[in-house]
């Protein structure tokens, strides 16, 4: 059963890496630092936004709209950071 935690815990580090990549990558399209017409570009930015979308638009939904600035990610992040805690404190060490 810890190895299932171990995973779990290794999926939602990787969740956050993936989180984070796509936010760098909209900025960097969105400052033309990247040609967003690269077929190499375009096909992480739709991966990136087929992976994250799901559940970065219900925190959209929730969010206030506050211009050009998306908050969801972070808030996600710390959603995530959170339940990382909460597994690791309270249900890895009562696992045999």
């Amino acid at each position: 059963m810890r190895a299932l935690l171990d995973v779990i815990l290794v999926v939602l580090q990787l969740y956050v890496w993936i989180l984070i990549a796509a936010a760098v990558l909209s900025w960097l399209v969105a400052f033309n630092v990247v040609n967003p017409y690269n077929s190499f570009v375009r096909n992480v930015g739709e991966f990136l936004f087929r992976v994250t979308e799901p559940l970065l638009a219900p925190i959209r939904n929730i969010l206030p709209n506050l211009g050009g600035l998306d908050l969801s990610p972070m808030v996600l992040i710390l959603l995530i950071f959170f339940l990382q805690q909460v597994i690791a404190y309270y249900i890895y060490p009562y696992v045999f």
